[in-house]
């Protein structure tokens, strides 16, 4: 008889341990002008980003009167998994953590700690395997940790959430969000629109390096979860509206030293292209972002629509996951898949597309960094 996976008994109580509270890890914004510089100052620390560079993006945030609104949206999203979690009768405390700006990671592993858990579980708000979107954020943990061994505190044992690209949960609000952009556009050019999925350009080097290292070739699996996630946005639109429509995975938010490749078209570039072969109206949906921060609002929301203006292109632009209920339940069952990994059963793995559900620990040479730095979460390099 096949080996079938482990589902709980109808009416059991959704059990995490041996895990005892969840992380919700996020890169951080300003909140107020006065915090933009020193925001950036934090983001770009080691990189060597032209200052010009960092006056443009603060521009940005100025626009918006200083204030980035992921901080805002990832208060919704803990709202949203801590109802999740109340409701489906899990007893699993969430807190939050942030990179570059407060509540910081650190401050926030210290409560951790200081509450007495030990087995931590981390959901990142990054989808895609990439150094950033990962690596970088097992790099945080591992010196948030360190800081907390020499503070003489005992240590949670960490673990990551696996990436959620292809959960349900997380690709099927974006369909509905792109026939909702779909039906915002004029009725004479809808079934003519191209969809143009976005997502942060990232330096061609680091995305033929991220995923693991048997995946690592053109685009690595950066680019692979991201054409996957977008055939099954398109598959489903064209199954709900009855026209096939043309797409391209296209990119944004490029920074850092102009001669270095990154990963191309840009989304003006792109809109720029189709207008000129004939494209009616276009649709922007940013699979690569889990809600619609800064880099979504100026971007798309700002520099793509402008550029749409002055070439009389019809545009809009689906919603983020942001914190939908679906994907508030997609944590749920990511947590509990883990749970029931960790205590040694064989759990249902939900995924959609061609790739499967990815790996729950990071193996060694897994989106490596251009300088090898310890990693929490992995197999390699553990603090």
């Amino acid at each position: 008889m096949p080996d079938q996976p482990h589902l709980p008994a109808p009416g059991a109580r959704p059990d995490a341990g041996p895990y005892d509270a969840l992380l919700l890890l996020s890169f951080g914004g300003p909140e107020g002008p006065d915090d933009v510089v020193p925001f950036l100052e934090n983001v770009t620390r080691g990189r060597g980003i032209p200052r010009e560079r960092l006056k443009e993006v603060g521009q940005h945030y100025f626009l918006f009167g200083g204030v980035s609104p992921i901080n805002a949206q990832n208060r919704a999203l803990l709202d949203a998994i801590r109802a999740d979690f109340t409701g489906a009768g899990l007893d699993l405390p969430v807190y939050w953590g942030n990179r570059n700006w407060a509540p910081y990671l650190t401050d926030t592993l210290r409560e951790i700690a200081d509450a007495g858990h030990r087995r931590v579980l981390v959901l990142a708000t990054s989808a895609y395997a990439s150094y950033s979107g990962c690596r970088q954020y097992r790099e945080n943990l591992a010196d948030s940790l360190a800081v907390l061994a020499d503070e003489g505190r005992a240590l949670p044992r960490i673990d990551k959430l696996r990436h959620y690209f292809n959960h349900p949960g997380f690709v099927e609000p974006m369909i509905e969000a792109t026939l909702t952009a779909l039906d915002a556009l004029p009725e004479t050019v809808r079934d003519g629109a191209r969809i143009a999925f976005t997502t942060h350009s990232i330096p061609t080097a680091a995305a033929d390096t991220s995923g693991p290292v048997p995946t690592h070739g053109d685009g690595g699996s950066y680019v692979a979860q991201h054409l996957d996630t977008a055939r099954v946005i398109a598959d489903a639109v064209r199954a709900a509206t009855g026209v096939e429509r043309p797409w391209q995975l296209v990119y944004q938010s490029r920074s850092g030293a102009p001669h270095i490749p990154w990963l191309e078209p840009d989304i003006c570039d792109h809109l720029e292209e189709v207008h000129a072969g004939g494209a009616p109206a276009v649709v922007m949906v940013p699979i690569g972002f889990v809600s619609d921060h800064m880099e979504v609002l100026y971007d798309l929301d700002t520099e793509a629509a402008a550029k749409a203006g002055e070439l009389g292109l019809p545009v809009t632009r689906a919603a983020t996951v942001g914190a939908d209920p679906r994907f508030a339940a997609a944590v749920r069952e990511l947590v509990l898949e883990r749970a029931e990994t960790e205590r040694g059963r064989r759990p249902r793995r939900c995924a959609l597309g061609a790739l499967g559900p990815s790996h729950d620990i990071c193996p060694a040479g897994c989106c490596p960094a251009r300088t090898p730095r310890p990693a929490a979460a992995g197999t390699d390099e553990e603090p």
